[in-house]
C-alpha cells in the first residue's frame, strides 16, 4: 500500500510537483479585508502579494483543526498509511494541533497508521524534504524508511534569506519602530536563518548586493557540497533577484539542480514583498 505524504501551505513546492506526486496540502487561513480565506484554495499566492502591494495587511492563522481532522478521518477510513510533515512547531501551533487531531481520530480508528513530523522549518526547506519523501512513497519504499529519512533530513535543512524592507518584521514584533525607520533609511538588509525552528538574525548588512553575498558566504560554510542536491530558491514576488541569486550560486558552486518558486502566502505575509532566500541541506541522506 502506498504511503500518503501530507504537508501544509507553509511549505513551498510548485504545483506541478504536488500534483505529480499526489501530495496533500492542508491550508493555513489568510485573513484579508475581514474575510477568512483558505491559502491556495480560495485565495492564491499572487492575490495575497497583490493585496500587499496595494497597502493591505493580510494576517494568517494555523490550519483549521476541523480541516485537519477531516483529512485524517478520510485516510483512517480508507486504511491509508500517512506521514504529515508539518510547519515548524516553534513558529506555529499547527504541529501541536495535528497531534491532538490525530489522537482524536485514533480513538475511533486505533489502527490508523499516521506519523507526524515537525519539519522545524518551512518554505523550501520543508518542500525539498516533502518532495523527496513523496518520491520515495511513489517508488514503494517502506513507510518506516521514509519516516527515518524525513526525521534525519529535517534536522539538516538550512534557510538563509533576506528581506527587502523591515516593515513586515516590525509588524511581526521582531523589530522596534526606531530600528525599522533607521534600517529603511540606511538601506539595512537583515540576513536571517532558522535556528531551533525559529527565525533568527545572522547579520545586518547595507544594501541588497551585500546581503546576497552574505547569503552565499553562509551557504559556502554550511552546505553539503553534493552536486545532486536540489537547491531551493524562494522569492516574495521578486523573480529577478531570485534568478540573480541562482546565477551567483552556479558561478561559485557546482550545483546544477534548482527549483525556483514564490514563497507561499503564509510566509510572504510575514517577510513582506521582495524577500528572497535559499534552502539546502548541510548533510544529505540517501533517497531516490
Amino acid at each position: 500500500m502506498k504511503t500518503i505524504i501530507i504537508t501544509d501551505s507553509a511549505c513551498t513546492l510548485p504545483e506541478n510537483y504536488i500534483e505529480e506526486y499526489q501530495i496533500e496540502v492542508l491550508p493555513f487561513s489568510i485573513l484579508l479585508n475581514d474575510t477568512d480565506y483558505l491559502d491556495g484554495i480560495t485565495i492564491t499566492t499572487q492575490q495575497i502579494y497583490q493585496a500587499m502591494k496595494e497597502g493591505q495587511t493580510p494576517t494568517t492563522a494555523q490550519v483549521n483543526p476541523m480541516i485537519m481532522k477531516e483529512s485524517f478521518l478520510n485516510h483512517a477510513q480508507k486504511g491509508n498509511r500517512c506521514i504529515y510533515i508539518a510547519f515548524s512547531g516553534a513558529m506555529s501551533g499547527t504541529y501541536q494541533t495535528s497531534l491532538l487531531m490525530a489522537e482524536e481520530v485514533k480513538q475511533r480508528y486505533p489502527d490508523f497508521d499516521l506519523d507526524i513530523i515537525d519539519s522545524k522549518g518551512g518554505s523550501f526547506a520543508t518542500g525539498l524534504v516533502v518532495l523527496r519523501a513523496a518520491k520515495m512513497a511513489q517508488a514503494g519504499i517502506d513507510k518506516e524508511e521514509i519516516v527515518q529519512f524525513v526525521t534525519n533530513q529535517t534536522a539538516h535543512m538550512e534557510h538563509i534569506f533576506t528581506v527587502d524592507n523591515l516593515d513586515a518584521l516590525y509588524r511581526g514584533g521582531r523589530l522596534s519602530r526606531t530600528g525599522r525607520l533607521m534600517g529603511n533609511i540606511l538601506n539595512i538588509k537583515p540576513v536571517l536563518h532558522v535556528e531551533n525552528g525559529r527565525i533568527a538574525l545572522l547579520q545586518l548588512v547595507r544594501g541588497k548586493k551585500r546581503a546576497l553575498e552574505k547569503i552565499l558566504a553562509v551557504m559556502e560554510a554550511r552546505c553539503a557540497k553534493v552536486k545532486s542536491q536540489i537547491i531551493g530558491i524562494a522569492h516574495a514576488d521578486d523573480l529577478e533577484t531570485a534568478l540573480q541569486l541562482k546565477a551567483m550560486i552556479e558561478e561559485r558552486f557546482s550545483f546544477d539542480r534548482f527549483i525556483i518558486d514564490l514563497i507561499g502566502g503564509v510566509l510572504g505575509v510575514h517577510i513582506g514583498i521582495g524577500g528572497v532566500g535559499i534552502f539546502f541541506a548541510n548533510k544529505t541522506f540517501s533517497s531516490p
